[in-house]
This record gives C-alpha cells, sequence and structure tokens, in this order.
C-alpha cells in the first residue's frame, strides 16, 4: 500500500536537489534529468555544479551554503520565481566519525547545522509556496535523505548519527500535517553508498552500491508513493531487525559485529 501520491511522469515536472554536487544527489538529479524533470541543482561547490548544468542542458544551478539563512532563503526565492516545485530533496550532507573518548564539540554541530538545520532552513524557505500551490490543486513532494545509520546509536557515529535520526523523526511528523493537503513525504535510509563522504571510513563497508544505484532505487521510491524508501535491502532489512532488539540484545550485537 502507498502511502504518498505515486509519480507516475517526470517530463516538466520542477524538482530542487539540494546537496546535488557529488554522490547521491548529483546522481539523483542526473537520472531526473534523463527521465525529462526541470532540475534544480544546489550546494556550495558552484563549480561541480556548473560542471552538473554544462552535462545536462536545461538543468539550472542555484549555488547555496545550507549552514547559512540567508542564502537559503534567496536561493528559494530564485527557485520559486521560476514556478511551483513538485518535488524538493535535501540530500546536503556533513560526515566524520566520532567516538565519545574523541568528542568534538565544533565538529558535531558541524553535523547539525549541515544535516539537521539546514533541512530546517530548507523547508522553511519552501514550505508555504508548497502548502499554498497544494491547496490550489498542485500538490508537492518533500523528501529528506537520511541514513541507517540514524536507526539506532552505532560505533564511531556520535555527531552523525543523531543528525540522521532527527531527520527521520522530521518526515515522520511533516508526514503526518501534510498528508491530508495531498503532499508527498518521504525518508531516503541508504546503507553504504560509495560517495566523498564514505571513502573516508578506514572499515569494509559491507553491501556498498553505486550512487547511480542508490539514484535508481530513490527515484523507484518517490514512483511507488513509499514512505521509507531504503536500500540495499539485504543490508538494511539486517539493520531494520537489530532496531527491534531490545537493548540488552542490540548492545552486545553491534559490539560483535562491527568489533567495537
Amino acid at each position: 500500500m502507498s502511502l504518498n501520491p505515486r509519480i507516475h511522469y517526470w517530463q516538466g515536472r520542477r524538482v530542487w536537489l539540494v546537496g546535488a554536487s557529488s554522490g547521491i544527489g548529483r546522481a539523483t538529479a542526473a537520472l531526473l534529468h534523463a527521465r525529462g524533470a526541470q532540475v534544480i541543482v544546489s550546494a556550495r561547490n558552484a563549480q561541480a555544479l556548473q560542471a552538473f548544468v554544462d552535462e545536462h542542458p536545461g538543468s539550472v544551478a542555484v549555488p547555496l551554503d545550507t549552514a547559512h539563512t540567508a542564502q537559503v532563503k534567496a536561493a528559494a526565492q530564485q527557485v520559486l520565481a521560476g514556478g511551483p516545485l513538485d518535488l524538493v530533496c535535501y540530500c546536503a550532507g556533513h560526515y566524520r566519525d566520532m567516538r565519545a573518548t574523541d568528542f568534538d564539540l565544533a565538529e558535531a554541530l558541524r553535523h547539525e547545522d549541515v544535516n539537521y538545520t539546514g533541512a530546517l532552513r530548507v523547508l522553511a524557505s519552501v514550505l508555504p509556496a508548497m502548502i499554498a500551490s497544494a491547496k490550489m490543486g498542485r500538490p508537492g513532494h518533500v523528501s529528506l535523505v537520511s541514513s541507517v545509520a540514524g536507526f539506532r546509536g552505532l560505533p564511531k557515529s556520535l555527531a552523525y548519527g543523531p543528525t540522521k535520526a532527527a531527520l527521520i523523526n522530521l518526515a515522520e511528523a511533516l508526514y503526518l500535517d501534510l498528508h491530508a493537503l495531498g503532499m508527498g513525504v518521504s525518508v531516503v535510509n541508504p546503507g553504504f553508498v560509495a560517495t566523498p563522504l564514505t571513502a573516508r571510513n578506514d572499515f569494509t563497508m559491507p553491501a556498498l552500491i553505486t550512487p547511480e544505484a542508490a539514484a535508481a532505487a530513490i527515484v523507484r521510491g518517490w514512483e511507488e508513493g513509499e514512505f521509507d524508501i531504503h536500500f540495499p535491502k539485504r543490508f538494511t532489512r539486517w539493520m531494520k531487525w537489530l532496531r527491534l532488539l531490545p537493548y540488552r540484545w542490540y548492545f552486545p550485537a553491534v559490539r560483535r559485529f562491527t568489533g567495537l
């Protein structure tokens, strides 16, 4: 059963992807462009965005830093000036491994600012217009890219995991508030994807997939009206199972599987 309206076509739909200079965001933008969507890409790296536009004629680059409210507001105004949004996807992310024995406050706050507060800035800038469009008969879709790291606490995820957990909770609350308007809301929970962020990991990443495979799973989830879009399922189903364990079983299981 679909929790969101299905998306049957992309031709002419206006889609804004925030965090699209590399990795999952860029691959998703490329796939949607190939499907005929009017793609707007944003990130801090203006050069990478321009390279995307050069490779994908008709797409639009709107550089911004999600840590700065004024920049996000200005970018949203520019995007909305082109017409109503059919989908906005927040896929900006920051990751450094961290443990309590090496706690770094500045780094932890950087995670919060990019991964979670940045999403709030984008939502504050687009939700009023998207709600107005929904009431006029053109409901859009809001999607937040979280991670299986947000399911439960994990070693080396002291800074990253809590921000992803917050996005999952945020998406659930958004769904409850926006579903009656006909709007779609989804949360994307990838496993390990080969991106510049995961390239820093010094451990074997099980079921590692390409950004293109991740993009295909995301777009398929939007098309099928899924709320919880998770992949690759051979890995994420195990993570969901671990999510259900009581603490007396969960903590020993994580220590055994990670060796930490």
